[in-house]
Formats: structure tokens, sequence, C-alpha cells
């Protein structure tokens, strides 16, 4: 497809990897695959889906396929790679972007860790998650996770506090960041309702019939959704600011 080919910018500032799960007929019966979307914010801050990609093979192996094509597309640089816990994952951006600061997605590790509550306990835990990705810094972050830790709803979910933990590295970059940039790498509402538009297309489909089929379909509906994205967000100008102040020239690229 000339779409998924089309040539990159060289860098972008940010970019979120997703997942959408779609039903699809494979060597005779149906199956769940999940179907992976980058989402690139530019240096202008306007918004560009830079492909789709069904998975095909386990973890690492498809991951560094996927970052191989992005640079061959003429991608040379991730200032922020937000994603969401996927196992081999980080490994594969670092190995063809070595620079990329790789962020767990917050809003998927709450959404995975109130997946651990029944539906009363949701509320005053999410409350206590809070304290945690909203810490000045990350040693207050830190401190804070040990002290969910030992609270009554530490003990009786350890499973949260695990999950935490296991993915603490990706989650302290976040702290390191002043509040324009964090607003932006924290909040997946981009990515969010792109994806809720793509149900509303998806929802009547029952299966496709192939990964081709499903492709053709998701692309065609993206190539709907993305016409109306115009402009940046109003926020997007300081945003860029600490973009440049933090990562320099790497932030003006194109311009070099």
């Amino acid at each position: 497809m000339e779409w998924q080919n089309r040539p990159l910018e060289k860098m972008y500032p940010v970019v979120f990897f997703d997942a959408l799960r779609v039903k699809i007929r494979d060597e005779g019966t149906v199956k769940n695959k999940a179907v992976y979307l980058a989402l690139g914010i530019q240096r202008d801050g306007t918004k560009d889906v830079l492909g789709l990609w069904i998975q095909q093979s386990e973890g690492a192996k498809f991951w560094l396929a996927v970052m191989n094509e992005l640079k061959h597309r003429g991608l040379e640089d991730v200032l922020v790679a937000v994603i969401d816990g996927l196992k081999g994952f980080p490994e594969a951006i670092r190995a063809v972007f070595p620079q990329a600061q790789i962020q767990t997605c917050i809003v998927h590790l709450i959404r995975n860790s109130l997946s651990f509550c029944n539906w009363k306990e949701r509320q005053p835990v999410a409350r206590e998650l809070k304290r945690i990705y909203n810490a000045e810094t990350a040693e207050v972050a830190a401190k804070r996770l040990e002290e969910f830790a030992d609270s009554p709803w530490g003990r009786k979910l350890p499973a949260i506090v695990a999950s935490w933990r296991r993915v603490w590295e990706q989650v302290i970059p976040f702290f390191d960041y002043p509040l324009e940039i964090r607003k932006i790498i924290y909040t997946t509402n981009a990515i969010k309702s792109l994806h809720m538009q793509l149900r509303k297309v998806l929802k009547n489909r029952g299966h496709f019939p192939s990964d081709e089929a499903a492709t053709k379909l998701i692309y065609l509906a993206l190539r709907n959704i993305t016409k109306k994205w115009k402009n940046p967000p109003i926020t997007w100008k300081v945003a860029a600011t600490q973009f440049a102040i933090r990562f320099g020239q790497r932030f003006f690229a194109e311009e070099i």
C-alpha cells in the first residue's frame, strides 16, 4: 500500500504506539489479532498516523521489523516513544533509535492496575495511584509507590504494585519533564479518540476474511478521520519551547 510506504519526517517529538483488537480469519479460524498504530506528533504539533501493522510474530522480532520499516521510510529520530509496557518493545526501539526516551503510557498502566480491582475498589485505588503519577519528582513518586505498597490497598492488591515496579524504569522519565510536556505524553487522548472512531467503523463488521481486508478498511477509515486533523493543541507552543530547551538540536533536525 502506497500510504504505508510513504516517506516520513526525519524527527517526531512524540510517537504513541498502541493496539486495536480486530477479529480476522486466519487458517480457517477467527483470531483476535492486534493491529498496531503509530501516531506521531510532528514538530509543529499536528498529528500524523505513521502506519499500521497486524502482528504476525512474537514480541521483539515483530517490533524490530516495525522500527526498521519506519527507519527505511526516513525516520531518523524519536524524542519520546510512548508505549504500553509490551514485552521486548523498549529493546526494539533502542536498537533502531538509540536516543529515544521510552515512556510507559501512564493511562495504560492505570487501566491495567484497575483491572485487578472490583468495581467498588476502583475509585479509591485510582485516587491513591494519582498521588504517585502526580508527584513532583521521581524520588517522591518512588516513595509514594512504597507507601501504597505498605498500605491496606497495596497489601490487598499486590499485583498492582508488581505491575508498576516491573516497568518503573519506563515510568520515571515522565517526572523529568515540565508540566507542558507531561500533559502531552501522559494523555493518550489523541490515540484513544482515534481508536473510538475506528471502533465505530469496525463494530458492525463481525470479522474480516483476511489481514489484507482488515488493513484496507482501517486505512480507509484512517484517511477519513485524519482529514479533519488540522490544528495543533493550544498548549503546543509552550510544549515546543520546552522540547527545544530539553532536546536542543535534535528538536530542530529538519532545519539542520
